[in-house]
């Protein structure tokens, strides 16, 4: 386990901060990731990682940033130590992330934050009042 858990964890309140699934329901601890990566010249301080789920750190790779297909520039991931959640997605009625501005949408896109299996997870966490 990465030796930084503990506080990125705490931070996060043991949620996956770019989706926001529950660590609670999985049976083992989320990853501690770099928000800017290591291959990128990220460093190891805390102001630079987040916990993240499996499916959002596989997906979020090395990325930083993406074209955002609605404006056709290029656009940076969401950043949990720099952006508020609230401003960039919000959950819809069918339990999708919507995202609200350019890095709310680029980051839905390059996470896949709305394929099936996380859509049918989140209504079962929302069900279940573990969510958000």
């Amino acid at each position: 386990m990465n030796p930084s858990y503990d506080a990125v964890a705490a931070i996060a309140q043991h949620r996956c901060e770019y989706c926001r699934a529950p660590e609670l329901a999985f049976n083992f601890p989320f990853e501690v990731e770099h928000i800017i990566p290591k291959s990128k010249q990220g460093s190891d301080s805390l102001d630079n990682l987040a916990l993240a789920c499996r499916s959002c750190n596989l997906h979020k790779s090395n990325h930083i940033s993406i074209i955002d297909p609605d404006t056709q520039t290029e656009t940076t991931l969401f950043n949990p130590r720099q952006d508020t959640w609230e401003n960039h997605f919000q959950i819809t009625s069918r339990q999708e992330i919507f995202g609200l501005t350019a890095i709310g949408r680029v980051t839905v896109i390059c996470l896949n934050m709305n394929n099936s299996s996380q859509i049918f997870a989140r209504r079962l966490w929302i069900q279940w009042n573990l969510f958000p």
